[in-house]
C-alpha cells in the first residue's frame, strides 16, 4: 500500500483516479484550496498563487500526482483568462518544487498532467510522437512552460512522467458533455481534423500505470490507438446519444465568432501516437471509439 498525494483531486480525472487507487487499498490525500471540506478524503491546504502549502502533506507520501490547473475550455480566452490558465499550472508546480526542495522527504515519483495541446493546432496526415516539436499557439506555449516547470522534479532526482492528455471521454462531464448539448450534431469546420480521444477509464489506468512503472520518466501521449476524424466522431456520437445528425458542417467563422481564439482547439486536430505508452506494457481497455461510446451511453 502506498500513500499518494493528488493535486486537482476534486476534478473529473482526480475523482476517478482517487476511487481507483482507494479500491486498490492505497491511501489517497489531496492538496486543496478548500482543505477540510471533503468528507471521504484527507486534504491539506495550499495556495499556489502565493506559494503557500501545508508541508505535512509532503511528509510520508510515496507518490505525487499533479493534476491542478484551470480548465482550458471553461471560458472564452480573454487576456485575463489566459493568465489564469497559465499561472494555475506554473504556480502550482513551482509551489510543489519548492516544497520538495525544503523537505527531508522525497517521493518515489511525480506523475504530472500535461496535454496534447503541446503540439499546437494543426491538422496533418503525419502522426505526431512525443519527440515532435511543440506548436507556437497559446495552448502550446502554456503546455511547454508547464512541462518546463515539471521537468524540475526530474532535475532534482525524482522520477517524473508527464501525461499528455487528449480529448477525455466521460459520462460525468468534460468534452463529451459539451459535445452532446446541442439538439443537432454537425461536423465542425472541414470535419477532417483528427480527434485524439481517450476513455477516462484508460486515462486513470494510465496514471496508475505510471505510478507503478519505474521506467516511466518522460512525457507520454495519453490517447487511444485509433483516432477518428471530427466528422466520423460526430456522426457516431449522434447515433449513440440518440441525437439528430446534420451533415452540414458548422463554418469556421461561426465558431470563431462564438469561441474566439479557442476555436482552434476544435477546428484543427492532429493524429497522435500512443506507441510509446504501449511499449511500457500499458493495455487499453477501449481502443475503438465505438466501443468507448457504447460503454459511456
Amino acid at each position: 500500500m502506498a500513500k499518494i498525494l493528488i493535486t486537482g483531486g476534486s476534478g473529473l480525472i482526480g475523482k476517478q483516479l482517487t476511487a481507483l487507487l482507494q479500491n486498490d487499498n492505497h491511501e489517497v490525500c489531496w492538496l486543496s484550496r478548500s482543505a477540510g471540506k471533503y468528507d471521504n478524503i484527507e486534504s491539506y491546504s495550499w495556495d499556489p498563487a502565493s506559494g503557500e502549502i501545508d508541508e505535512s502533506a509532503i511528509k510520508g507520501c510515496d507518490y505525487i500526482v499533479h493534476l491542478a490547473g484551470a480548465g482550458v475550455a471553461d471560458e472564452r480566452w480573454t487576456e485575463e483568462r489566459k493568465k489564469i490558465i497559465l499561472n494555475s499550472r506554473v504556480d502550482s508546480t513551482k509551489t510543489l518544487v519548492e516544497a520538495l526542495k525544503g523537505s527531508d522527504h522525497q517521493p518515489k515519483a511525480v506523475i504530472c498532467a500535461s496535454a496534447i495541446g503541446y503540439y499546437g493546432f494543426r491538422t496533418t496526415s503525419k502522426e505526431l510522437t512525443e519527440s515532435s516539436p511543440a506548436g507556437d499557439e497559446f495552448l502550446a506555449s502554456v503546455t511547454k512552460k508547464w512541462e518546463t516547470e515539471t521537468d524540475k522534479f526530474r532535475d532534482s532526482g525524482i522520477r517524473t512522467a508527464q501525461i499528455r492528455i487528449g480529448i477525455v471521454l466521460s459520462k460525468k462531464g468534460g468534452a463529451l458533455d459539451a459535445m452532446t448539448k446541442p439538439p443537432l450534431l454537425s461536423p465542425l469546420g472541414t470535419g477532417k481534423q483528427w480527434m485524439p480521444w481517450i476513455h477516462i477509464d484508460d486515462l486513470t489506468n494510465m496514471f496508475y500505470h505510471a505510478i507503478k512503472n519505474d521506467s516511466m520518466n518522460e512525457p507520454f501521449n495519453a490517447v487511444a490507438p485509433n483516432p477518428v476524424s471530427n466528422k466520423e466522431f460526430t456522426k457516431l456520437l449522434a447515433k449513440k446519444s440518440k441525437k439528430l445528425y446534420l451533415p452540414i458542417p458548422v463554418p469556421p467563422f461561426a465558431l470563431k465568432m462564438v469561441m474566439g481564439e479557442m476555436a482552434g482547439m476544435v477546428l484543427e486536430g492532429s493524429k497522435i501516437s500512443c506507441e510509446k505508452i504501449v511499449e511500457t506494457g500499458f493495455q487499453f481497455k477501449f481502443d475503438d471509439v465505438e466501443k468507448a461510446l457504447d460503454d459511456l451511453f
